[in-house]
């Protein structure tokens, strides 16, 4: 029998719990041994609850237990999660983890320290909920040089651009319908400002490019600026606005950005709406491979985490390698990226044409004294020099 111990008995914890009770057969086939959570570690009580029954309010209880061969941390936040998984790696006993905001920010020396101890730091759900993407990186695309990848990699915010298209709601009332639902958080900053989808491209990048990119030097806007007029606009082109979180490898090094961004029908992330996540990847053999699914929810992330656990039974006193460099990656600034921008523009076409070149007019109901258009592909540098130079550009929105 493998012991394992949960800490924090939220969302998450709860479905981790949950799932691994609810296919406890099928997971001690898979890990060749049954797996009992022996701990749930939570400051609350949880009278009536399964988990009562291994409550503790003591971490030390988990630490010091040599039985307690895996830890799953799914407490959220730095402090004290991170005291807690890295007393974990040192003590010996192997951690998953579902917390981006912790393995974004320290996840290249948890994985060091897990190296050196010969267990292992794995973190599945932190970038896509239940998609299995990092996985992937770590086996199925370990032959190929990957440049590229892209995703809708926040539930809440596509929910909430999806409610903004199809029922014409504003970004406020989207927004608060998503914390009715469960889907944002009371204070939703880390979502709506783009924060959480920066820290999953960093994560994937740092795994898909072999060195660390740190997510503090990502440009990243989100959505909150995003107006029914913008929505509109993109229905008129036939494209949709969706936040995107793209990184690109090349010769020079790696470029990163997060940004609302309009996306045509031709692109398959055209159609990922609601909670549901994408991922695209390009590598030089594979060519293009899209990952989707839900990306968030308490059984498909703990579904995720479960699957982490299971990885950890199988290599109990072995470390699964995963192409994760302490070496920092030379992070670009994106001006030199070349692309097609809109812009809503509050002058005469004359004007606009005297900026921007031979630009078609594009008009729509409600967006009176002024009127849309797209950019002929220019690079970031020098489109905005042109915005800073007219004055008369309302708003912008990249083309991916």
């Amino acid at each position: 029998m493998i012991n394992a111990a949960i800490l924090g008995y939220g969302t998450v914890g709860a479905g981790v719990f949950g799932v691994l009770k609810m296919n406890s057969a099928a997971i001690a086939r898979r890990a060749g041994d049954e797996i009992r959570v022996k701990y749930v570690l939570d400051l609350r009580e949880f009278p009536g609850d399964p988990a009562a029954e291994v409550l503790t309010h003591d971490y030390k209880d988990i630490l010091d237990d040599p039985e307690v061969s895996i830890v799953v941390e799914t407490m959220g936040g730095l402090k004290p999660a991170y005291d807690f998984t890295k007393q974990a790696l040192l003590a010996g006993k192997n951690v998953c983890t579902s917390n981006k905001e912790l393995v974004a920010e320290y996840g290249v020396e948890l994985l060091t320290i897990a190296r050196e101890h010969s267990v292992n730091y794995l973190f599945e759900a932190s970038c896509g909920g239940g998609i299995p993407i990092i996985r992937t990186f770590n086996s199925s695309l370990t032959a190929e040089e990957i440049d590229a990848v892209t995703g809708i990699l926040n539930g809440t915010t596509n929910y909430i651009l999806t409610k903004m298209r199809v029922d014409g709601q504003d970004f406020g009332d989207a927004l608060k319908e998503a914390q009715e639902r469960g889907y944002a958080e009371k204070h939703p900053e880390a979502d709506v400002e783009g924060w959480d989808a920066c820290r999953k491209i960093a994560i994937l990048s740092s795994l898909a490019y072999g060195n660390h990119v740190s997510y503090k030097e990502i440009p990243t806007e989100g959505i909150t600026n995003i107006e029914k007029a913008d929505i509109a606009y993109a229905e008129a082109l036939g494209m949709r606005v969706k936040l995107l979180a793209v990184s690109r490898r090349n010769e020079k090094g790696v470029w990163a950005l997060v940004a609302p961004m309009l996306v045509a029908k031709s692109n398959m992330l055209y159609y990922v709406d609601d909670v549901l996540n994408a991922v695209f990847v390009h590598g030089n053999a594979l060519g293009d491979a899209m990952f989707y699914g839900s990306g968030a929810g308490s059984l498909p992330t703990a579904s995720a985490v479960a699957g982490d656990v299971v990885d950890c039974a199988r290599h109990l006193h072995k470390t699964i390698r995963s192409d994760w460099s302490p070496k920092k990656a030379e992070l670009l600034p994106p001006d030199g990226v070349c692309r097609s921008f809109f812009v809503r523009f509050s002058g005469s076409e004359a004007e606009a044409r005297d900026i921007f070149g031979n630009v078609k007019p594009i008009r729509t109901l409600g967006a009176s004294g002024e009127f849309g258009f797209v950019t002929e592909v220019m690079s970031e540098k020098n489109f905005h020099e042109k915005c800073s130079g007219s004055g008369k550009v309302i708003k912008s929105i990249r083309i991916a």
